[in-house]
C-alpha cells in the first residue's frame, strides 16, 4: 500500500485525500451534503454551496439578495422561494416578469402539467403543432393551458393595474400584484398557496423585475397603458435597492439562474462603499463562453461585486436539482 506524503517541492499540493461519499437509509439531506463534502468535482462545490448559504440565513447581521432568473415557478420551485420570504431568509427579490406572470396564474387558481419534452414515434414539431391545435404552451417537459393566460390578463387589468394610476415604480407594482393575488387566493379558497408575490407583499419584501418587458405581464402593461394613465418607471427601483446595499452591514446574494437578475443583483455594488461577503450562484452556464450568465463569482470579484475576503460558491447543474437541495440542507444547519 503506497500513501501521498507531503512533499516542500509541491505548494499547491496538500494531503487532503477524497474520501468516497456514502448514501444509506435514513440520512436527512445535511447528512448527504455532508458526505458531497468527501468526494470531488460537482459535489464538492454543492458542499460548499450548502456551507456559505448557511452562513448567509444563519447570520442575523446579512442583508440576503435572492436573484431568480429562469422558468424556476413553472418547474415547481414556487413554494420554496415563498417560504424563504415568510421565514426571514430574502431581504430582496429580482425576478423575471415571467417568474411573476406564473406565479399569480398558480395563486389565481391556474395550474402547470406534466407534460412531456418528446414522444415515442413522434417528432418534435409534430408534438408541438398538437400542443398549439389543443391551445397548450409547453415548457420543456411542463404544460401550460392557454385560458391560464386569459384569466390572468382579467386579474391585471380588474385587480392590479387601476390600483396603479400614473407613474410607478416596478416594485410598487410587483408589491400590488402580491395583494391582489393574495386576496384573491383567500376569496377563492385556492389549494394552491398565494406564492411569492404575496409573501413578498405581506413581508414588504420589495421585488425587482428589471426586464419585466420580457414576460406577458410585461406585454399585459404595456397594452394597459395604451388606453389608460398608467406608466412604469425603470430607473424607479435603483435609489431603494441601492440603498439597501448601502446600508447592509454585510450582504449575501444567492443567484438562481443567470441573465438581468443576476447581473441586476451583482451590479448593485458597484454603487455600494463595500461588496458582498457571501454569493452563490446555481448555474448551468458554462464560464468560459464569456456570458455573464455563466460567468464565475470570482470574476465578479475582480469588478469589486463581491470582497476580496468574501465567501462564494457557483454549482454548475440544474437548478431545480440543486435550489432545494442546497435549501434543505441550509435550513436544516441553521435551525430555520
Amino acid at each position: 500500500m503506497t500513501e501521498d506524503h507531503e512533499d516542500p517541492e509541491r505548494e499547491e499540493f496538500a494531503h487532503d485525500p477524497v474520501a468516497h461519499a456514502e448514501a444509506r437509509a435514513g440520512m436527512t439531506v445535511d447528512d448527504l451534503v455532508a458526505e458531497y463534502g468527501n468526494a470531488g468535482i460537482g459535489a464538492t462545490a454543492l458542499h460548499e454551496a450548502v456551507d456559505v448559504y448557511a452562513e448567509m440565513i444563519g447570520s442575523d447581521d446579512v442583508t440576503n439578495f435572492f436573484g431568480l432568473a429562469g422558468a424556476m415557478v413553472p418547474a415547481g420551485m414556487r413554494r420554496i422561494v415563498a417560504d424563504l420570504i415568510r421565514d426571514g431568509h430574502i431581504d430582496a427579490l429580482v425576478t423575471t416578469g415571467a417568474n411573476l406572470t406564473h406565479d399569480a396564474i398558480e395563486a389565481i387558481g391556474g395550474k402547470h402539467h406534466h407534460g412531456r419534452d418528446e414522444q415515442p414515434g413522434k417528432s418534435m414539431r409534430d408534438h408541438d403543432e398538437q400542443l398549439r391545435d389543443e391551445e397548450v404552451d409547453r415548457i420543456y417537459n411542463v404544460y401550460l393551458p392557454q385560458e391560464h393566460f386569459a384569466l390572468f390578463e382579467d386579474h391585471l387589468r380588474s385587480r392590479v393595474f387601476p390600483e396603479c394610476e400614473g407613474t410607478v415604480s416596478i416594485r410598487e407594482l410587483t408589491a400590488e400584484l402580491g395583494r391582489a393575488n393574495a386576496a384573491v387566493n383567500e376569496a377563492e379558497g385556492i389549494d394552491e398557496g398565494a406564492g411569492i408575490a404575496a409573501a413578498a407583499s405581506e413581508h414588504d419584501v420589495p421585488i425587482y423585475c428589471p426586464a419585466i418587458q420580457d414576460s406577458v405581464l410585461g406585454l399585459q402593461a404595456w397594452m394597459y397603458s395604451q388606453t389608460s394613465d398608467f406608466s412604469l418607471d425603470a430607473l424607479g427601483d435603483m435609489t431603494p435597492l441601492t440603498d439597501l446595499a448601502f446600508d447592509a452591514d454585510r450582504a449575501g446574494a444567492m443567484v438562481v439562474g443567470g441573465g438581468v437578475p443576476k447581473n441586476f443583483v451583482l451590479q448593485t455594488m458597484l454603487v455600494a462603499p463595500s461588496a458582498y461577503d457571501f454569493a452563490v450562484q446555481l448555474t448551468m452556464d458554462p464560464p468560459n463562453t464569456g456570458g455573464l450568465s455563466g460567468a464565475t463569482l470570482d470574476e465578479a470579484r475582480s469588478w469589486g461585486k463581491i470582497e476580496k475576503a468574501g465567501r462564494n460558491a457557483s454549482v454548475y447543474a440544474d437548478a431545480t436539482i440543486t435550489l432545494p437541495l442546497v435549501v434543505a440542507a441550509a435550513r436544516e444547519r441553521v435551525g430555520e
